[in-house]
């Protein structure tokens, strides 16, 4: 009797064991859940309550869509998104190089704002439990971010999938027991998580602007394009069809999850005082004395946890995309692979070193990811209804009103986002 009990694993690692087996779709969590989705959920959730609740469940939903559809077409041809694109479409190396640069592009520019957010949280952690330390740290900022960066950097360079699957498990399991602990200290009436799911933008100057930022960085664009190069780098073929839409599923449903309760933790904690988040630390200020600070401590290891796991992926996402066009293969044991993930770093020091607003920076960041879906979108539904690629697999008819579906609702997000940055500037 004992033995058996001794043999049975803790919660925390029969949640780890179920993270592993998500498979490529950790890799999803870490493109959607960093920093920015923390920021966006958290404004939102201090500004509108639950409100935008609707806002995230389309955008999930939309992305096990795509997700599935992108993996189906990965395990049963083989191929790959990018190199699919090019050796498939009539102008495919026009449509792969758009593809590629629109995806690259708004996650580099998440990636300072990323670091930027990351570096300004751990120094206002410390200041929180260290109060003689300076208000003002400039320089301290930077070398914090620098060394956010070099570590990141020295982890891709193991240049092993299932090291990266694994370093990304512990990222999203720390992150995950966070912000869902957190939720429950301030947990918002049913009542208002109900209402949230009833369609509405809120009539207040930005309201559209956080709006777009959700789909931004709850639909990622890199979720979907590099899925199906994560998957030939798993080993996964037509023999894991059950597998991969498993994953699918898992992977968007734990989206949801953990972002619904960064919005039900500021909603509980903000929201009804009457404040509103300029620096994500007020949702903790605000948490330590209705908890003290062991929810402080959950919350700041959830949102630190949520930084590293999308700073991870998103140095990688140029060489792997390159890679896709070039041979359709995944390579990260190249030469290329440690330039480029390292070019990416020093990139990444943009925020920090010219002193920009992180929360500002990070909201305008997600909202360009938005202009590349509806290429996304529309690419993997021509390449799922061939025939003579898919076979008897390609979609059916409810993955194509689904793919419709996403992408009529990408087109109006984009223009939204348009609209929103013209209001911005103008």
């Amino acid at each position: 009797m004992s033995s058996s009990k001794n043999s049975r694993p803790n919660p925390l690692k029969r949640l780890v064991n179920l993270l592993l087996l998500v498979g490529p779709g950790i890799f999803c969590i870490g493109y959607t859940i960093g920093t920015g989705s923390v920021t966006s959920m958290a404004t939102a959730g201090s500004r509108f309550g639950m409100q935008l609740l609707w806002v995230l469940l389309l955008s999930c939903i939309f992305s096990w869509v795509l997700m599935e559809a992108y993996g189906r077409y990965a395990v049963v041809t083989g191929g790959t998104t990018i190199h699919g694109i090019r050796t498939h479409f009539r102008f495919g190396r026009f449509f792969a190089i758009l593809t590629l640069l629109g995806v690259v592009v708004g996650q580099w520019t998440a990636l300072s704002g990323l670091v930027g957010l990351a570096s300004n949280l751990i120094y206002d952690s410390l200041r929180l439990f260290i109060p003689s330390i300076p208000e003002k740290g400039y320089g301290a900022v930077i070398g914090i971010a620098a060394v956010i960066l070099a570590t990141t950097y020295s982890l891709l360079l193991v240049g092993r999938y299932s090291f990266f699957e694994k370093v990304l498990v512990v990222f999203v399991t720390l992150m995950g027991i966070g912000f869902v602990a957190s939720m429950f200290v301030v947990l918002p009436s049913p009542g208002e998580v109900v209402r949230g799911l009833i369609p509405s933008i809120p009539n207040v100057k930005g309201g559209t602007l956080l709006v777009v930022a959700f789909v931004g960085t709850t639909m990622a664009a890199p979720t979907f394009v590099v899925r199906p190069l994560l998957m030939k780098g798993k080993g996964w073929g037509s023999e894991n069809s059950r597998e991969q839409s498993r994953d699918a599923f898992v992977s968007a449903l734990l989206v949801f999850i953990i972002s619904g309760s960064i919005m039900a933790c500021a909603t509980g904690a903000l929201f009804h005082q009457g404040k509103s988040i300029e620096n994500v630390l007020d949702m903790v200020y605000t948490l330590e004395p209705i908890a003290g600070r062991f929810a402080v401590g959950l919350f700041l290891v959830g949102t630190l946890s949520a930084g590293l796991s999308s700073i991870f992926p998103i140095a990688m996402v140029l060489p792997l995309l390159i890679a896709d066009y070039r041979s359709g293969e995944l390579q990260i044991r190249t030469p290329m692979f440690r330039i480029l993930t390292g070019v990416a770093c020093v990139a990444g020091l943009t925020v920090p070193v010219f002193g920009a607003n992180p929360i500002s920076a990070q909201i305008a960041t997600q909202i360009a990811q938005v202009f590349v879906l509806p290429l996304v979108v529309g690419s993997i539904f021509f390449l799922v209804n061939r025939k003579d690629l898919m076979g008897e697999a390609r979609a059916g008819i409810l993955m194509n009103i689904g793919l419709i579906a996403a992408f009529g609702f990408s087109l109006v997000m984009s223009y939204l986002g348009l609209k929103a940055l013209i209001g911005v500037f103008s």
